[in-house]
């Protein structure tokens, strides 16, 4: 399956964003999915995960109460709403794609990776 991140840009702080990932050459349906962000000299982290229907998510402490993924597999698409960003937000974006029916939190869970799309809030 490959991933394509998109809707990324540059947002003041205290704004919104939503991010998309489209999927092709596989449908979702059976795909958890997941978001993950990477600053410039930290790791990547865990951001949010949605499980293969949309029925459970799970979100990092960071973004808690921000943050909100969804998925429409329909479209076979992903989404990352963003409010009340924050400077310390700024990172490239990333979605991620497992075939498996759990939550998933961690980068070496996911066997399918998007090329990222940059999200900077400017303060």
């Amino acid at each position: 399956v490959q991933l394509q991140a998109s809707g990324g840009g540059l947002v003041q702080a205290g704004g919104s964003l939503r991010i998309s990932c489209v999927a092709s050459g596989r449908t979702l349906n059976n795909y958890a999915m997941g978001w993950f962000r990477q600053a410039p000299g930290k790791e990547r982290e865990f951001v949010a995960a949605i499980n293969w229907s949309g029925g459970a998510t799970y979100y990092a402490d960071s973004v808690k109460g921000r943050f909100t993924i969804s998925r429409d597999n329909a479209k076979n698409t992903v989404y990352l709403q963003m409010n009340s960003l924050k400077p310390e937000d700024t990172a490239v974006y990333y979605c991620a794609a497992d075939l498996s029916k759990r939550l998933l939190r961690k980068v070496p869970e996911y066997d399918y990776w998007g090329q990222g799309t940059q999200v900077t809030v400017s303060s």
